[in-house]
């Protein structure tokens, strides 16, 4: 028991430690399925998401900052970082994949 106490301690203060120190959620490969500018939306095929607990799939995304839209377009290879904003999953990063 106290076994299994102590690594759920450590888990614990891992991701306490993680958010504290302000590490930034790592970036997801992707591939841009469709840009909305109207609606402001990227809908994009990517692997996992770790900060979302989000298995590979192909998912619509808002933008945080629109002007993103303007330069990617339909296959276009990306890394990016996601989170939920206000109930929506939200792109809030975006570069060109190497």
């Amino acid at each position: 028991m106290k076994k299994i106490l102590g690594v759920s301690a450590v888990m614990v203060w891992m991701t306490i430690g993680s958010v504290a120190f302000g590490q930034a959620p790592a970036m997801t490969e992707g591939e841009i399925r469709k840009v909305d500018k109207a609606s402001k939306k990227l809908t994009i095929k990517h692997g996992p998401i770790v900060n979302l607990e989000m298995p590979p799939m192909t998912m619509v995304f808002r933008v945080s900052d629109e002007r993103a839209l303007d330069t990617l377009k339909e296959g276009d290879r990306i890394r990016f970082v996601a989170d939920k904003l206000q109930g929506a999953y939200t792109v809030i990063k975006v570069e060109a994949a190497n």
